[in-house]
């Protein structure tokens, strides 16, 4: 079984876990792209370091640099959600990214929120009709090779963006002010692990 797992806040007992096969992509979730270059390869992975010992991971190394693959969790649309993901940047020449999509209406608009372990940063953005604008951002390290948690809290207009246990930064936006998808993120030839997905829905 692998270690990804969702849960979320809908009644007491709404929680899923989500398992599959090495070398598949994990049941409720479908994939899809942001950008140009090829889809991302997105599937379970033996991984000793991950919790279980499996992680999804994103592994195309496709270095088309505004090229974006997603992993979304189809189960849930929500607004007003707290998401985290414990993640680990394995490589990547072009970047080493991890990120969270909330409110996705499709892969061309969403908000997400993203680590690089190349550019030692954390930053906010809205992709609107395919065009990615930074929100706000800080520099803070980021490790390749070493698990990490990113999270975000997303509630009307207000994002909390979280890194490792702390609050990084709070940013105000409202382009995107409706339900969406939430999803898993990276960038161009970005090889990344992820588990331990966490969805709370909050009023």
């Amino acid at each position: 079984m692998a270690s990804l797992h969702a849960e979320w806040i809908a009644s007491a007992a709404d929680t899923a876990t989500i398992s599959g096969e090495v070398g598949h992509l994990p049941a409720d979730f479908r994939t899809d792209r942001t950008g140009k270059g090829a889809t991302g390869q997105w599937t379970i992975v033996s991984d000793s370091t991950a919790e279980g010992g499996r992680a999804l991971a994103q592994l195309s190394p496709d270095q088309t640099d505004y090229r974006f693959p997603l992993a979304i969790y189809e189960p849930v649309t929500a607004t007003n959600v707290n998401v985290s993901v414990r993640f680990k940047a394995v490589a990547g020449r072009v970047d080493r990214a991890a990120g969270i999509a909330v409110r996705l209406t499709d892969a061309d608009n969403y908000y997400v929120v993203r680590a690089n372990a190349l550019e030692d940063n954390v930053n906010f953005y809205r992709v609107v009709k395919g065009v990615r604008q930074q929100i706000h951002g800080v520099r803070t390290k980021v490790t390749s090779d070493q698990w990490h948690t990113l999270g975000i809290r997303a509630t009307g207009n207000q994002f909390a963006v979280m890194f490792d246990g702390r609050t990084l930064f709070t940013a105000d936006d409202s382009t995107f002010p409706g339900s969406g998808k939430v999803g898993l993120w990276t960038k161009a030839d970005s090889i990344t692990h992820f588990d331990s997905l966490t969805i709370h829905r909050l009023p």
